[in-house]
This record gives structure tokens, C-alpha cells and sequence, in this order.
């Protein structure tokens, strides 16, 4: 079964909900899952604790490093203090299917 992506294409790029989990032993991306509210999200597991923004910041470092993009192109649009959160990330056509394909591949049960 293939789950709803949490991911929304705008006229510069994309809209990505992620779930974080903070403190974990590795940094990983693990997967698409549904919140029970129903929402798609991206599961992502990082080791920075969630204190002062460092869950954040290390969200944003990760996902841009994981993407080959600069940390400029992944802003927080809310979620700065809870575990989902919505960024919004610049991306050209090239990179918005590389994205939307990759999280579609995890977005299989």
C-alpha cells in the first residue's frame, strides 16, 4: 500500500512535513508515516537534543546535506517548538522530483 506523500509542490520549491525525533543514536531518515490525526509525515530521527533550536538547526543541516543543497534553501515555517514541524525548501523542477521521488519510494508499506 502506498501511504499519502507529505509533500506539497509550490512555485519555488516544496512544502515538506517532517516528524522529528530528537536525541536519537543515529541521524537517518526513516520513512513516511501517518500521525493520528491522519497527516503524512516524514519520520526523521536526529542526535541534537531539542533545547534552544539545536533539533532545528541540525533538521535543517541534515536534510540539506541529505540533499545536496545549501542550508538557505530549508527554512522552518512553523513547528519550532513540537515534533512536526513544516519546512519549505527552494528546488528547481530537477530537484523537486528527486525529492518527491525519494520520499514516495519510503512512502510504501
Amino acid at each position: 500500500m502506498t501511504l499519502p506523500l507529505p509533500i506539497s509542490v509550490t512555485a519555488d520549491g516544496l512544502i515538506l512535513t517532517v516528524r522529528v525525533t530528537p536525541k536519537s543514536a543515529k541521524e537517518k531518515i526513516e520513512g513516511v508515516r501517518i500521525e493520528s490525526d491522519g497527516r503524512p509525515v516524514l519520520s526523521v530521527r536526529l542526535s541534537a537534543p531539542p533545547v534552544e533550536g539545536a533539533a532545528n538547526a541540525a533538521l535543517v543541516a541534515f536534510l540539506a546535506k541529505h540533499w545536496r543543497i545549501p542550508k538557505s534553501a530549508v527554512k522552518l515555517l512553523s513547528g519550532e517548538t513540537a515534533r512536526v514541524k513544516r519546512l519549505a525548501i527552494q528546488a528547481d523542477a530537477a530537484l523537486r522530483l528527486r525529492i518527491t521521488d525519494e520520499v514516495g519510494a519510503l512512502a510504501h508499506d
